[in-house]
């Protein structure tokens, strides 16, 4: 059964603006880059929220490489936040970034979150790409910051995705969707588990927004023009979330 298509960017009379906003771990570019780049282009986003981008030697050589195969504009983040990062199109009129580190837990992995505020036309929208620690006390602690940082955006529109190393129902899950839309729930398209790509069956990476951001379709691409299921195996160990948000204007 066909899918149902998901909206195309534009900017509505109103100045509201229709934006298709992707989120992906990328395992660090150590699989398939040019798999993956076809993977972001196929989906043709307006913004990128990435998750563990390269953090090591020549880590922003790698990661502009991956934004000019995707056609798309670095944001922030990177090393500076940990691995998470973002990336935009020119669409896209950028207002500020911020890379934030987490507080460090002796013999755990540093996180860390990539924002950014931005304009659509006349719609503002605050931006956080996110990766929450794989122990379950560390990741509900960061919840609660990530939930803080929303609040402090100063946007009247955020969205926050991210891999959340969590299912729906687990704790730190919960706590972010008594606060924030899950895209999924709101408004299911596509496919729903993004782990692993070869069997797909948990839901651990998802699209967020505060309550005035309106969920057009949101889920893992399926049946995209363009988009070849290899390319999905061959380019890193998770299934992006691809969404379609319309921004009301500010």
């Amino acid at each position: 059964m066909a899918i149902t298509p998901l909206p195309n960017s534009r900017t509505e009379a109103d100045g509201s603006a229709v934006v298709r906003v992707l989120s992906y771990n990328i395992r660090s570019m150590r699989d398939d880059e040019d798999a993956l780049a076809r993977v972001i282009r196929a989906c043709a986003p307006d913004l990128v929220f990435v998750q563990e981008a390269p953090r090591f030697f020549r880590w922003r050589k790698h990661a502009a490489r991956l934004a000019a195969k995707s056609e798309l504009v670095l944001l922030s983040g990177g090393a500076t936040a940990a691995g998470p990062l973002l990336m935009c199109s020119l669409r896209a009129t950028v207002e500020r970034t911020e890379d934030v580190l987490l507080p460090l837990t002796p013999g755990l992995h540093r996180r860390g979150l990539a924002t950014a505020v931005v304009r659509f036309a006349g719609a503002r929208v605050g931006l956080i790409s996110c990766h929450l620690s794989l122990r379950s006390e560390e990741r509900y602690a960061q919840s609660g910051m990530l939930l803080d940082r929303v609040a402090g955006m100063d946007a009247p529109h955020v969205i926050v995705a991210g891999d959340l190393n969590e299912r729906p129902g687990g704790r730190s899950f919960t706590r972010l969707t008594k606060e924030l839309q899950d895209g999924w729930e709101v408004s299911p398209w596509g496919g729903e588990y993004t782990s692993t790509p070869d069997d797909p069956h948990q839901r651990i990476d998802a699209i967020l927004a505060t309550r005035g951001v309106e969920f057009l379709g949101c889920g893992v691409p399926q049946d995209l023009d363009g988009l070849d299921p290899a390319d999905l195996r061959a380019a890193t160990d998770h299934l992006p979330v691809l969404a379609a948000v319309r921004l009301q204007a500010s």
